[in-house]
Order: C-alpha cells, then structure tokens, then sequence
C-alpha cells in the first residue's frame, strides 16, 4: 500500500487526468440514476397527494367522424353515480380572447382559452391559488387564471384593480392557481362561472371536458361505466381517461431514457477505465529502472504483481470516489431546482464504487503482469 501510494503521489497531473476520466463516468451515472429515482420521487409524492381516483371525460367521434357533444346535464348525471364522489366540468367558449388590456391587438391572443366552469372544479381537481381565490359567487363578472394563462399575461400577485379584457369587457381576476398536474390542459385556460356566463360571454351550456371523483375502490368500474351513463344510445361518442395513468405513462418514458444514459455513462466509463490502463503501462515502462532494483534487493515477482495493481486499483478507486460525490451533488443540485425530493438508491453508490473496483483490477491485471516478468538485468540494463 505504501508503495502503491508513493507510485502515485510522484506523477500527480498523469494520476490526475486519469482518475478525472473515471470520475466523469462513475459521475454521470449516478447523476442519472439520481435524477430518474428523484423525478420518480416527485411523481409519487404527487400521485399521492393528488390520488389516481380521477377520471377525464371528453367527447368522442361519432360515426360520421364528427367530433361529439357531451350532455349539458353532465355534471349532474356523474354526481347521481354512487361510485362517483364529486363531479365538475368545463365548457368551452368560443369567439372570447383574453388579454391584459383592450390595447392589444385581437390577434396575439397568447394561446389562452376562456372556459366556463360547472360545478366545484377546484375541490374535484385539490388544486390551489398561489394569489388571490376561488370565484365569489355574488360577485360577476369574474375569472381565475391558469398558471400559464397568468403568466402569458404578465399577472403574479392579484388585487382589487386587477382586471382583464375579455370579450369587448373589463373582468375582475379573482385569483390566479397553481399548476394542475392532473388537469395541465387548464394551465392556459381564463376559468369563469358557467351561471352568467351565458349572458356575458356567450356560453352555449355544454361542457366540453368533464372530472370526476370515483370512488377509490370503484375507479375501474366507474371508468368502464361512465361512456354509457352520459351517452347511453352510443357509448362511444364519448371518451373516459385516467390523468394518472399519463403520468405514469411519463414516468415509463423517463425509466426508458434513463437507461440509454445509464448507456452512455457506462461508455464514459469504459473510456476511462482505458485511460487507466494506458497510464499504468507507461508507468511500468518508466519505472523498469526501479523494478530491477527491487528485484536485485530480493522482491520476487509477485511483489512486483501486488505493487503495480495496487497502484491501478487506488487510481480508480480514488477516481470512483470523486465521481460519487459528484455525481451526488449534481443530483442534489438539480433536484433542489426542480423542488423534487432528492433521492440517490444506495445500490448506485455502492455499485459505482464497486465498478471501479473491478476497472481498476481489470486495467492493472496486464501491466502489473508485464512489470513482474521483467528479469533484473534487463530492467535494469534499460
């Protein structure tokens, strides 16, 4: 060990560069590992605060190929199921743009579109204003921007004169909510009341979307019976989701991508387990000088063996262990920005270390091999 030490302490820079290459390797794969069972974390917490008991509802085609429509009693014919707990709904309203103030012209509408809410969407959704509130019902007319409506019309902090201009009229904008990661369909939508709307704005009384509650040991019956309970001549005209199950769906996707990093990484890896190598038969080739001294003072080949593979395993090993730290605190980094939990499995250090282990064996097995065969006088005839 000793000796292994001091082969390496006299070239620092060659050392150096040659453990930066396993650093970066080892790194990169627990970042990736971390970040994915972070994001994975995130995820979770979110479904298990948010539940997956939430059902989506939008129209279908019907057999001409047209787009359908779903009953204007839709909330109320959700609600009358015994395996629905809470039902709301929006409706779109055509011809209405939303825009910050009647200055700007009608075409850079920004994407936001104006819906009319039926029912407690809010409660149904557990989402939450992030500024100001829910619609006062004696209070019309009214609106609740998306998070991404919001911030498309340069809206943070709400009060009393905060105001938009919606359909050739001023509107009071009674909040602003965070994002929905069930409903991310409403984070650009201007949220108004469906009672009045119809006057203000124009609403023809039809939602165009619709959530539901069910009840969380029901869910997969009320999703197979709701299509029929809104359009009992043809089901089908109507469309039943399940937000979560996306979600899942992403995370899926992000496992997949994790593993083609985890690809990469392991190539980084292998390069530098390369350069471990090659440091090391330079090393040997430099120093034959010094191995037929010891050879001539009486160590024997296997000593020589020992020497120079203990010398490639604490240059890995010393390489592994910056590339966990790294790839650590990359990881708690990122995660801290996202404000996702940070979350790096044991397994991935533990396993990244071990990894070095077996490339530092692996690169030094040759060189150390070659460095002991070398007879006394020819080392040091050289």
């Amino acid at each position: 060990m000793r000796l292994g030490v001091f082969g390496l302490r006299t070239r620092p820079t060659r050392v150096l560069l040659s453990a930066l290459g396993i650093a970066i390797g080892i790194a990169a794969m627990i970042a990736v590992v971390g970040i994915s069972s972070s994001s994975q974390a995130a995820l979770a917490r979110v479904l298990d605060d948010l539940g997956t008991n939430l059902l989506q509802v939008v129209p279908g085609e019907d057999a001409a190929g047209e787009t359908a429509t779903l009953p204007a009693d839709g909330v109320a014919l959700l609600e009358r199921r015994d395996d629905v707990e809470q039902a709301a709904g929006v409706g779109r309203v055509t011809g209405r743009n939303v825009y910050r103030t009647d200055l700007v012209p009608e075409a850079a509408s920004g994407g936001i579109t104006l819906d009319a809410v039926q029912g407690d969407l809010l409660e149904v959704l557990q989402g939450e204003t992030v500024s100001g509130g829910w619609f006062a019902a004696d209070d019309l007319p009214q609106v609740v921007l998306g998070s991404t409506a919001a911030a498309t019309l340069g809206i943070g902090a709400v009060d009393a004169d905060t105001r938009v201009w919606i359909g050739g009229r001023w509107v009071a904008v009674a909040g602003v909510l965070a994002p929905l990661p069930l409903a991310p369909e409403l984070d650009s939508s201007a949220l108004v009341p469906a009672s009045g709307a119809d006057a203000a704005f124009g609403f023809a009384g039809r939602p165009t979307r619709l959530y539901a509650r069910a009840d969380p040991t029901r869910v997969v019956e009320a999703r197979d019976l709701l299509a029929a309970t809104l359009d009992p001549v043809d089901p089908r005209r109507v469309q039943v989701s399940r937000p979560s199950d996306a979600l899942a769906a992403q995370q899926a996707t992000e496992s997949s991508f994790t593993a083609l990093l985890l690809g990469v990484g392991g190539v980084a890896l292998l390069v530098g387990g390369i350069g471990v190598a090659n440091t090391m038969v330079i090393t040997v080739l430099e120093r034959r000088g010094e191995v037929g001294v010891r050879r001539a003072l009486g160590a024997r080949r296997r000593d020589i063996r020992r020497q120079f593979l203990v010398e490639s395993l604490l240059l890995s090993l010393a390489g592994g262990a910056v590339g966990v730290a790294l790839g650590c605190s990359v990881t708690a980094v990122f995660a801290a920005t996202q404000g996702w939990p940070v979350v790096i499995p044991s397994w991935a250090a533990a396993g990244g270390l071990l990894a070095t282990v077996v490339i530092g064996g692996v690169s030094g097995i040759h060189p150390a091999g070659r460095a002991a065969r070398m007879a006394p006088t020819e080392a040091l005839a050289t």
